[in-house]
């Protein structure tokens, strides 16, 4: 059993949260516990998901139709992650100003998105994690 596509996710995420935590708390000049999951550089679902499809191009080629559906899972991802989301913090932040006198308003997050630095912030490390657990775990 081969167990590099179980833990390149894994592995990603692992790697680049710390790293997400320890960018926004030099940023933020304290610990950024609340920024923890939203936004910030670099992002790990678009480091997850290209790490996958970064070792699917290079144990099976990118003719393999795995690499097909990884790449569109990219696209589908990064889209949401700038797009959507950033369209739902813009929605938060309104709600959060049309409720601001509400005394029984819990103000919503409005970090949601991640610009596109943080995306291919996201993309390069993923690559990376991909190239390392292909080494790692190479084929003998």
């Amino acid at each position: 059993m081969d167990l590099a596509y179980l833990l390149t996710p894994v592995m990603t995420w692992t790697v680049v949260g710390p790293i997400k935590f320890l960018i926004n708390s030099a940023r933020a000049r304290r610990w950024a516990f609340n920024l923890v999951g939203n936004g910030g550089f670099p992002s790990n679902h678009s480091a997850v998901v290209s790490s996958m499809a970064t070792l699917i191009a290079l144990r099976e080629g990118i003719g393999h139709p795995a690499f097909g559906v990884a790449v569109t899972l990219c696209f589908i991802v990064i889209i949401d992650a700038n797009s959507l989301r950033q369209h739902v913090g813009r929605q938060a932040a309104a709600i959060n100003r049309l409720a601001k006198d509400d005394t029984g308003h819990q103000g919503l997050r409005e970090r949601m998105g991640h610009t596109v630095a943080e995306i291919l912030g996201g993309l390069a490390t993923g690559i990376a994690m991909g190239h390392l657990i292909h080494a790692l775990f190479a084929r003998g």
